[in-house]
């Protein structure tokens, strides 16, 4: 894909600040996994740094399987193990150190993190990448959406959004992705086969790239990591998720020549990144 050629050579004398910092909150105590994954897939597509914002009581566990990279950020949490609206003062202080904002992935739907999740998207002006729990936080506030922010759902994620049925979606995957996209002046990711990008303009992008061995648990978080590193690098939203979804199809393309679809694990996109971005160059 062409747009890999804005990014593509770096400047001799270019940091890792010249690629942006990336905060991603993420995880709780069943779902920890969602951040490690998603955190790797931005460090593999090129983002300068990356803090994971977890909740204290993961930290030590994530230390041990996180990319070594990946810079983490104890939180207050909540009984059962996930962010709290505690947390937020914290938050509101560390993101004006950082680029991007990822939120959602393994987030949980607890209550207090579900508030917490809408006082980030309402109160923080920073470009957000918002997925998993951190759309369904959204459910019945749409109000909160913000022109640049980028939203992933997948078709269930979808429905709730708009209070409507998966069958409903799946049958009007283009027109709701264009008329969603418009009226909140967002990037929207509709993600399945064939995994739909729509801005505020109007733009559609259909992406060619990926397979039914990526509908694994995890291939959502690596490209939601994705999403940000691109735009870390300095693409525009549109721009940034079509390239994601392209390279992370791409990705998975080759991984399931190499470990079948059947065998595919989100782990394996992300070993593939390299290899599809230079196939893209």
């Amino acid at each position: 894909m062409r747009l890999l050629t804005r990014l593509l050579p770096r400047k001799t004398n270019s940091n890792k600040n010249d690629f942006g910092h990336i905060f991603i909150l993420a995880g709780s105590r069943p779902y920890s996994g969602a951040a490690v994954l998603c955190a790797a897939g931005a460090m593999r597509s090129g983002a300068g740094l990356v803090t994971l914002g977890i909740p204290k009581g993961l930290n030590t566990a994530l230390i041990k399987i996180k990319p070594m990279e990946v810079m983490t950020l104890p939180l207050p949490e909540t009984t059962s193990g996930s962010l709290s609206i505690r947390a937020y003062s914290k938050i509101k202080d560390f993101s004006r150190k950082i680029d991007i904002l990822v939120i959602g992935p393994g987030l949980s739907r607890e209550s207090s993190t579900q508030s917490l999740a809408r006082k980030i998207i309402r109160k923080l002006a920073r470009p957000m990448v918002i997925d998993a729990d951190g759309l369904n936080a959204l459910s019945g506030h749409l109000q909160y959406l913000k022109d640049g922010m980028v939203i992933t759902p997948h078709p269930g994620e979808m429905a709730r959004l708009l209070g409507t049925s998966i069958t409903e979606v799946q049958r009007e995957r283009k027109t709701i992705t264009v008329n969603f996209s418009r009226r909140y002046k967002i990037t929207l990711v509709l993600k399945g086969h064939n995994t739909l990008v729509g801005d505020k303009k109007g733009n559609l992008y259909v992406n060619p790239t990926g397979n039914p061995g990526m509908a694994t648990a995890g291939s959502g978080d690596v490209l939601t990591g994705m999403i940000a590193a691109f735009l870390a690098q300095g693409l525009d939203s549109f721009n940034a998720a079509k390239l994601a979804v392209y390279v992370h199809g791409l990705a998975g393309d080759l991984a399931a020549r190499e470990k079948t679809q059947i065998s595919l694990i989100a782990s394996d996109i992300i070993d593939k990144i390299p290899e599809a971005i230079k196939k893209c160059n």
